[in-house]
């Protein structure tokens, strides 16, 4: 499986994105996913994550304003982001849960 991230970009305080994470390969319903973030110098965070049944669970800090879904036939997962603060501002990667695939990040900046 090989991951590719995107979506980020520049967005206001209260706005919004959506991220994708495409997936290579035919296994990508096998796994669960997950979205981490990471600002430099700090430790990788588990920000949502979505079983392969579509069970999801998500950091206390994103939970209302955050959304994780995935659509099998796509081999895609999304991540959609609302009411966006200055502190959600890092680079997003998508990760297929207990493996080892990372996909290169996507820089998220929220800012006036």
């Amino acid at each position: 499986v090989q991951l590719v991230e995107s979506g980020g970009g520049l967005v206001q305080p209260g706005g919004s994105l959506r991220l994708s994470c495409a997936a290579s390969g035919s296994l990508f319903s096998r796994y669960a996913m997950g979205w981490y973030r990471q600002a430099p110098g700090k430790q990788r965070e588990l920000v949502a994550l979505v079983t392969r049944n579509g069970g999801t669970n998500y950091a206390d800090s994103v939970k209302v304003r955050f959304t994780i879904a995935r659509d099998n036939a796509k081999n895609t997962v999304y991540l959609q982001m609302n009411s966006l603060k200055p502190e959600d501002t890092d680079v997003y990667y998508c990760n297929a849960i207990s493996t080892s695939v990372w996909g290169q990040g996507t820089q998220v900046t929220v800012s006036s």
